[in-house]
């Protein structure tokens, strides 16, 4: 949560004892364990060879899994390297393979790609072809050894950045000398849910029906309040192991619902690393059987819609005096509350209600220590006089390259008129 930027089934998915943090998740691990449990009170039938066959080493699956645990480093110099980015929707990601000749320490160093772009929405079929430029290098936890997951944007042949491409302007933002120099960062606090596959219902509710009240849920423990933590866990080791400055994660207040924590992150590789560790979580989903949804309000009614807040503050509020320099950055935000609402992720109309732990959406609040407010301020931050903000305001899914860029624009570029600064000073009980 904010500390991040001080530098109804319970799964039962084990990992093999013989396995180790280093050894890549193999593709087929979660759907095989799962089969053996499920199935080991099967019928004397046919099912019955099947569970046979999936505990005899001489499997199809057994073979399988060897394979996509094989390291090998031993054996050739060449890497498999993962291009992943963000598709039409502006939320889905997308990714496939290539063999380099090498292992690289660089983005410099890989070749630029394509890809089909009517087929992900983003190009006509007459002019299908979108260029994938690397941009961020993260070692591979699926694969494992030297093999790497990039990161990249897209780009017309012609070089111009792709309407989905929101890299390309936070990139301009966060190179401009002034953002530079007040040395921006961001902890981003990613909360989503975990969805049943066949009915698209939380993980751990009754289909159909509805757990007890929220309350025992938010950090709980025990097979009725905590359901998916083996998710949670393996996605945790899964991000340190490829280099994600992830910092922390905890069960969320609605059962099925969990966070991570991404920071503190300097400019745009905050950005690089939420993306990265969204691809990572979905990837152990899939392996799972799990849907993963980043939707705001998954649930209607009473319970937690999930948000995506960013903790931030720049060079000036980490220093005396940080807390005058706050306050200005909260009269900025006010006054452009409107674009950054509609930057701020879809469907969040649905989760900004004035209810469940947010503000609404219509109106722009502060607080310290109010988590019913637009922006929060720690009780730390107003006692040393420096420190950092929270956004409350951002959905689940919104674009982190957005949401830092437009945070950086607004509290360190942008120059409102005085007038417009006396107003809105007066109007969020500012004195700056």
């Amino acid at each position: 949560m904010a500390q991040i930027l001080v530098p109804s089934t319970q799964w039962q998915m084990r990992v093999p004892k013989c396995s180790t943090f280093g050894s890549p998740i193999a593709t087929k691990m979660w759907g095989s364990l799962l089969l053996k449990q499920n199935m080991k009170g099967a019928a004397k039938s046919a099912g019955k060879f099947r569970v046979l066959a999936l505990h005899s080493e001489n499997s199809t699956v057994n073979r399988t899994e060897k394979l996509l645990n094989m390291d090998i480093t031993p054996y050739t110099d060449k890497i498999i390297a993962e291009y992943i980015w963000i598709g039409g929707s502006g939320i889905d990601m997308r990714s496939k393979s290539r063999t380099i000749s090498k292992p690289v320490e660089h983005p410099s160093e890989l070749p630029k790609w394509n890809y089909d772009g009517s087929s992900t929405g983003q190009a006509p079929g007459e002019d299908s072809e979108v260029i994938l430029y690397p941009q961020a290098i993260f070692k591979d936890p699926f694969r494992g050894g030297n093999n790497i997951l990039v990161i990249c944007d897209a780009y017309t042949p012609a070089g111009e950045p792709i309407p989905t491409n929101k890299r390309h302007k936070a990139a301009e933002i966060f190179s401009n000398k002034k953002v530079v120099d007040e040395v921006p960062w961001f902890g981003i606090e990613q909360e989503y849910t975990l969805l049943q596959q066949n009915v698209k219902w939380p993980l751990g509710w009754p289909v159909g029906g509805y757990p007890g009240p929220q309350g025992p849920y938010y950090c709980g423990a025990g097979a009725n309040k905590s359901f998916g933590r083996d998710i949670s866990d393996a996605h945790y080791k899964a991000c340190l192991y490829a280099g994600i400055n992830i910092s922390g994660t905890n069960g969320e207040v609605m059962p099925g619902q969990w966070e991570y924590q991404v920071g503190p992150s300097v400019g745009i590789e905050a950005g690089d690393h939420i993306w990265c560790s969204r691809y990572i979580l979905e990837r152990i989903t899939e392996q799972a059987g799990v849907v993963l949804s980043l939707d705001p309000k998954p649930i209607e009614g009473d319970w937690n819609g999930a948000g995506c807040h960013t903790n931030y503050s720049t060079k000036s509020m980490r220093e005396e005096g940080g807390f005058e320099v706050i306050k200005k950055a909260i009269l900025n935000l006010s006054l452009r509350h409107k674009e950054h609402i509609s930057a701020y992720g879809e469907g969040n109309e649905r989760r900004l209600t004035g209810k469940h732990e947010t503000a609404s959406i219509d109106s722009f609040s502060w607080g310290v220590a109010n988590r019913g407010c637009s922006i929060r301020v720690g009780r730390d931050t107003e006692k040393n006089g420096k420190g950092y903000l929270e956004d409350r305001r951002p959905a689940s899914n919104m674009d982190p390259y957005v949401v830092t860029g437009l945070l950086a624009e607004t509290t360190i570029l942008y120059e409102p008129t005085l007038e417009a600064e006396a107003l809105a000073a007066q109007k969020v009980a500012l004195k700056v």
